[in-house]
């Protein structure tokens, strides 16, 4: 006979471990826990492929990658935050990054806080025609007034106010007549934007994602994005559905994304509060944003690790 005893916080560890997998986390942590175990335990291994990567001291950068990850968040419940590691900075960088490249539309790295493109921009900082500068190319949309001239992000917002019922709100930076004057081609390259019952949901298409470096960067980052637009339209946040490629672990970073695995997360609810009340999109600052209700696992430190290139 089986006897099994329980105590009353063994009980609600259960449950936990039913509904939760075992630990009371983050809807980023799970999925970044779920995607670095299936790219570790089952990943195709790019060596002997020729990989275009490398180290700063110019070996390759081979990788074990999955194929068409996706991870979905339900921003209006919470934003989406990584709890394994310190992302209190890291927040705020991602979201300058997406000023730059939608508000701004810049593809120069002297417009930026951080210093994350500065390896491949050229002696005037540029990256070439990539990121904000297709952005801020003007092409002539069709609208319910006819004919207008606009770009790609005041398109978006013009249909997110006057044409919520649309299902063509979509950007795209890989412009294949300009691949060749770009420094590096868009990673996170389209985007679907969606309204249902007053919700906005966005679909982000990424062709490459370096798990380690960008996952929690990119979720952050667009989902700050999400709601800079819907208070712009006068609409809460739904889903962020974040398609991905080739999803991939470095070599040199499976030490420390296994690591992570073994740390304990946080049973936190991150909020994103943006202090301004504007609805004009191109009147946000990096200032107006904070997060409530975030923490993170301070036991574990995996200190600054090497980005590929």
């Amino acid at each position: 006979m089986l006897k099994i005893k329980f105590t009353y916080d063994k009980l609600i560890k259960k449950l936990n471990e039913i509904i939760n997998g075992g630990k009371d986390m983050t809807q980023a942590d799970k999925n970044f826990i779920d995607t670095c175990k299936e790219i570790i335990e089952h990943g195709y291994s790019s060596e002997g492929t020729g990989v275009r990567t490398r180290w700063q001291d110019g070996t390759e950068a081979n990788y074990l990658s999955i194929v068409g990850v996706t991870n979905k968040y339900d921003v209006e419940k919470e934003f989406p935050m990584i709890t394994l590691r310190n992302n209190t900075k890291t927040v705020i960088n991602a979201i300058d990054e997406i000023l730059w490249i939608w508000q701004k539309k810049s593809n120069n790295i002297h417009d930026l806080n951080s210093h994350i493109w500065d390896q491949w921009a050229d002696e005037d900082g540029s990256l070439g025609k990539t990121y904000g500068y297709q952005l801020g190319k003007k092409y002539q949309f069709k609208t319910k007034e006819g004919i207008q001239e606009m770009d790609q992000v005041d398109y978006v917002l013009y249909l997110l106010t006057h044409d919520q019922a649309s299902r063509r709100i979509m950007t795209n930076l890989f412009n294949h007549e300009e691949l060749k004057d770009m420094n590096l081609e868009p990673c996170a390259y389209g985007t679907q934007w969606l309204v249902k019952e007053g919700k906005l949901h966005l679909i982000l298409n990424q062709r490459s994602q370096d798990m380690l470096a960008a996952n929690g960067w990119n979720t952050m980052q667009y989902a700050a994005l999400m709601h800079m637009f819907a208070q712009c339209a006068g609409l809460k946040v739904g889903t962020l559905t974040h398609n991905i490629g080739d999803c991939h672990i470095y070599d040199r970073h499976i030490p420390l994304v296994k690591k992570l695995l073994e740390a304990k997360t946080m049973d936190v609810t991150p909020k994103l509060i943006i202090k301004n009340p504007t609805k004009n999109f191109y009147e946000f600052k990096i200032e107006d944003f904070e997060v409530e209700g975030y923490d993170y696992n301070k036991e574990v430190k995996i200190g600054k690790f090497p980005v590929a290139i």
